[in-house]
């Protein structure tokens, strides 16, 4: 028979795999099959399909530990299994980083061990993150995933998947938030990615509003980010180049030529280039005219 296995559709490739060579099929091979369906736009298809057949019970039990849903009274917990499905389909909507939708996957995986039932409260998760990222390693070392980089990366966005919600308000501080970007460095775009991907309630307008919180949060990263650039930022031109360039001696307007060259430069307008900066300072004055000084050229 012939082998398909390089099919575009990685639902057909497993089927395949798995009707043919189920004996013989390794964790890598099966590992290689399931990482083909996560990049695929509807990851949840396949990963049902693995669910379906008994796969996904071998390779991650820790998925099939939190589905189902229990209630007592009048309180019961959403399952958590079909809700992780609707995330790694809606974080393909944002990105197709094979190990933001791994984090994906199992952001969830620590609510079977922190799941507890408290009177007139209902169900609750805490800390499930935490444990969730400590679960990392066993479960990485078990699928012969050995790269520390990637696990590192899916350990942290699983630990901070609840920050960004907690730090929603227009009453949290700066701090709060420069700590968790120092804490997720180039990866914090991922996890508030995670961070929407997690919305999945059917209410339109709960939906609308957590979006809504996490874009205002984002514009606040933004502002934060803004200020640390300014505090870091370089001239390229120092006063004395700006002398030397039109031709002038020191005046308080070689200060207002700095300040605009700096905005300029934070906006975009301009690189933070020597060359770029001399013919910015050059253009200003050739339009605003020599009367922009009130002194004499040397």
């Amino acid at each position: 028979m012939k082998d398909n296995s390089n099919s575009e559709d990685p639902l057909k490739s497993i089927r395949f795999y798995i009707e043919n060579n189920f004996k013989i099929l390794s964790i890598e091979r099966i590992i290689y099959e399931f990482n083909k369906i996560l990049l695929d736009k509807n990851p949840s298809k396949g990963i049902f399909f693995y669910y379906k057949i008994g796969l996904l019970k071998i390779i991650l039990p820790e998925l099939i530990n939190i589905k189902g849903i229990k209630k007592i009274h009048f309180f019961k917990h959403k399952d958590n299994f079909y809700h992780t499905l609707k995330v790694v389909d809606n974080i393909s909507n944002y990105s197709n980083n094979l190990w933001l939708k791994w984090a994906a996957l199992l952001h969830d995986i620590g609510k079977y061990l922190t799941k507890k039932y408290r009177s007139n409260i209902g169900w609750t998760f805490y800390s499930h993150e935490l444990i969730g990222a400590k679960m990392i390693d066993s479960i990485f070392k078990r699928l012969k995933l050995h790269k520390k980089k990637n696990i590192k990366y899916i350990k942290n966005i699983i630990k901070y998947s609840s920050r960004p919600i907690t730090l929603i308000s227009y009453l949290t501080t700066d701090s709060s938030i420069k700590k968790l970007l120092v804490n997720m460095g180039n990866s914090i775009e991922d996890l508030i990615f995670l961070c929407k991907s997690d919305i999945t309630t059917k209410k339109f307008l709960k939906k609308k509003q957590f979006k809504q919180k996490l874009d205002f949060f984002k514009k606040k990263i933004q502002k934060i980010e803004e200020k640390k650039n300014k505090k870091k930022f370089v001239f390229p031109l120092s006063g004395d180049n700006i002398m030397n360039i039109l031709n002038i001696n020191s005046c308080k307007e070689i200060g207002i030529l700095k300040k605009l060259l700096k905005k300029a430069i934070i906006k975009g307008i301009i690189p933070n280039d020597f060359n770029k900066a001399s013919l910015f300072i050059k253009k200003f004055i050739k339009k605003k005219g020599k009367s922009f000084f009130k002194i004499k050229k040397k």
